[in-house]
């Protein structure tokens, strides 16, 4: 499996995959993709020697419709297969997901439908909630409003700041993302043909060979 990876920041989630997954068990990196130049990411992928490139909304005069169909392309000339948003910080639109159809994810620092969208520690955090977690689900139109491929949660009931939760969290994104991978690569995540929401995962996912 061909995975393409987005990322706006440190990349922290992308190194696990390059040294848990990358060209093991039949899955191989082929793109790394960002919104910001400057992105430590980038850096990540070439010394790993994966290509990369930037799709800065300003280079596309604010349209990001112009933006994502050159993403796009530029992700299905290497041959992507999947599509993984690990720490992008952008929405891409459904033209771009129709491209990759179900078959682009994300990963969110929450126990989604819980505090979607940014800062969603300090939301949890503030709401004074007692366990956190980390959801990877499918990207759609809305924000990490897409059906649930994986959760796994930690009890912090003392957690009173970013330092007390962020490090907890990280620890379960690198395991649990490189995980979902391995799963999409041996064909055992679909989404449920008699219910949208429900995401198959594991033995009953695999389809019979015809």
């Amino acid at each position: 499996m061909k995975v393409a990876v987005l990322a706006s920041g440190t990349g922290t989630n992308l190194q696990a995959l390059l040294d848990q997954v990358h060209r093991r068990e039949g899955i191989e990196i082929v793109a790394v993709a960002s919104d910001k130049p400057e992105a430590q990411a980038l850096e990540r992928a070439a010394a790993a020697g994966v290509p990369t490139a930037v799709f800065e909304r300003a280079a596309f005069a604010g349209d990001r419709l112009a933006r994502d169909r050159a993403m796009a392309d530029w992700l299905r000339e290497r041959g992507t297969q999947l599509v993984v948003m690990a720490g992008y910080m952008q929405i891409v639109s459904e033209e771009f997901l129709d491209r990759f159809p179900d078959a682009v994810i994300n990963l969110h620092p929450s126990l989604l439908p819980a505090f979607p969208g940014a800062d969603a520690i300090g939301q949890a955090i503030a709401y004074g909630v007692k366990v956190f977690g980390v959801t990877v689900h499918f990207a759609d139109a809305g924000v990490d409003s897409g059906p649930v491929i994986m959760q796994r949660s930690i009890e912090l009931p003392d957690a009173r700041e970013l330092d007390d939760v962020r490090p907890q969290l990280n620890s379960i994104e690198y395991q649990i993302l490189p995980e979902v991978v391995r799963l999409f690569a041996r064909g055992a995540v679909r989404i449920s043909p008699t219910h949208p929401r429900r995401v198959l995962v594991g033995p009953s996912a695999v389809l019979p060979e015809s």
